[in-house]
């Protein structure tokens, strides 16, 4: 296992799937699961992280890339699940586009169901991995407690099969600091097309590390997040010409490039050059599109903005990568 009491490691980054795992102290969360189950536990292996020590995770926005494997790695490991509300339900509509059922409605056929799902929970802590979990369990805190049915019979038994359904769930507000752990996270709004993005700045031991990717351009309120860190996950999605020689349609490009879509390497270069305050040991550039930037383009455009102010040559800048994790970094 690697040292280090607090660490960060991307596992993946780009449109295909993101994750990462911060360590704090003793406690170990993912941010986002936009990869499967199966891919996720061998990322974390291949980085020297045990997948059964994780804690929780914690989400961004209900965009496929971030929540992927999200139902099946928190019902495999038993562990809750952090969304803003509006996050919750738009991840729920998502998996049931065709489930004609009020909030209102779906929280009360919860209730109904506890008791039978409680019970499971308390005879069965089968390991099996499935596609869809069975009934759920919620209480006031909005919490469910239930471990993922693997038996033939437990799948009979079970009156609903709920694709939504989590070990539990736990919302927290953007702009309002929660903890999980060791670790302190403090959530801000992003611009995104989703319904309630958010970025972090993640705090434990004394290291601030920020989280910013999937955003339009960065807002005042962003930028305000991002100073005093430490390490910064920051977005470089695209270069401008290649988006627009590329091989998207035009409603898509033009999604990409509005102030809801993601930061060019322009903007991010922009950013570091005249926002950024030069406090982070580490620059990570992410969320790099595979059809329309090349890496090198991506660092060269962030070297500039960089060098261009000497106080900030300390700085160490890496490329997080889509098909294989990021080499931990340790603090």
């Amino acid at each position: 296992m690697l040292t280090g009491m607090v660490r960060f490691t991307v596992l993946s980054s780009g449109s295909k799937g993101n994750s990462t795992v911060v360590t704090g102290g003793q406690t170990r969360i993912l941010v986002d699961a936009g990869l499967s189950c199966r891919e996720l536990f061998r990322r974390m292996k291949l980085a020297g992280e045990d997948p059964a020590t994780l804690d929780a995770i914690v989400v961004t926005h209900e965009h496929q890339d971030h929540v992927n494997g999200l139902a099946v790695t928190a019902r495999k490991l038993g562990i809750p699940v952090y969304f803003t509300e509006g996050t919750h339900r738009a991840w729920m509509r998502w998996l049931m586009p065709r489930r004609q059922m009020t909030y209102a409605q779906w929280l009360d056929q919860c209730r109904q169901q506890a008791a039978a799902r409680q019970a499971e929970a308390d005879a069965d802590t089968a390991e099996g991995e499935l596609d869809e979990a069975d009934g759920v369990t919620v209480n006031g805190t909005c919490s469910a407690e239930a471990p993922e049915q693997e038996t033939k019979q437990a799948a009979h038994d079970s009156p609903v099969k709920d694709p939504t359904w989590l070990p539990a769930v736990e919302y927290f507000e953007a702009g309002k600091a929660f903890q999980i752990g060791d670790v302190v996270i403090h959530p801000f709004t992003i611009p995104h097309d989703a319904t309630d993005p958010v970025g972090f700045v993640l705090e434990a031991e004394g290291v601030r590390l920020g989280v910013a990717t999937d955003l339009g351009y960065v807002t005042p309120n962003v930028k305000a997040m991002l100073k005093g860190l430490d390490l910064l996950l920051l977005e470089s999605n695209h270069d401008l010409e290649m988006l627009r020689d590329g091989p998207y349609p035009w409603s898509v490009k033009q999604r990409v490039m509005s102030r809801v879509g993601h930061l060019s390497n322009d903007a991010t270069a922009e950013f570091l050059e005249q926002e950024y305050d030069g406090q982070a040991a580490y620059v990570i550039l992410a969320h790099l599109s595979e059809s329309n930037n090349l890496p090198e383009l991506a660092r060269i455009s962030a070297e500039r903005a960089l060098a261009g102010r000497e106080s900030l040559l300390a700085n160490r800048l890496l490329l997080a990568e889509q098909h294989h994790p990021l080499s931990s970094v340790c603090f």
